[in-house]
C-alpha cells in the first residue's frame, strides 16, 4: 500500500489528473449545451483563455457547430461559463480496416445428409429451409 500512495503523489500523474478533470469539466459543459445530435459526434477538449476547444468527427459536424456558434455561446453565457468563444477543429477518427471473412464449405458428406433430411421434412419450414441450404452448399 505504500508504494501506492508514492506513486499518487508523482507530479507528472497530478498534472495528468488535473488535465482530466479539466477535460471532463469541458464535455459535461459541452453536453449542456450541444443538441444530441451533434454531442455524438463531437467532444470537448479544454477551456483556455476563455476558449472553449471542441472536436468534431468530420467537416460536416464542424460546419454545423460553426453555424450554430451564436446560440451556443449565449447559451454557455446563461450557464454562467467564462467563455467568450469556441475552437471547432476536425479530428477524425481512426478506424480499423474491416476483417474479411473467408467463407465457409460444407463437406460432401455434410451436404447430402441435409439433402436426406429435407427430403425427410419435405413440405415443412425447416424442410424447406434446408433445402435452401443444401442447394446452395452445390
Amino acid at each position: 500500500m505504500q508504494r501506492f500512495n508514492t506513486l499518487l503523489k508523482n507530479p507528472e500523474l497530478n498534472a495528468l489528473h488535473t488535465r482530466t478533470q479539466e477535460t471532463q469539466a469541458a464535455q459535461k459543459i459541452w453536453n449542456a449545451i450541444a443538441p444530441d445530435n451533434l454531442a455524438k459526434f463531437s467532444r470537448a477538449n479544454s477551456i483556455k483563455n476563455k476558449q472553449l476547444n471542441v472536436y468534431a468527427d468530420n467537416s460536416v459536424v464542424a460546419a454545423k457547430i460553426k453555424l450554430l456558434l451564436p446560440s451556443l455561446l449565449i447559451q454557455l453565457q446563461k450557464q454562467v461559463c467564462e467563455v467568450t468563444a469556441i475552437r471547432v477543429k476536425v479530428q477524425v477518427k481512426s478506424s480499423p480496416q474491416p476483417k474479411h471473412k473467408t467463407p465457409r464449405k460444407l463437406t460432401p458428406a455434410a451436404v447430402s445428409s441435409l439433402k436426406e433430411l429435407s427430403v425427410k421434412l419435405a413440405g415443412t419450414a425447416l424442410g424447406d429451409a434446408l433445402d435452401k441450404l443444401y442447394k446452395s452448399a452445390d
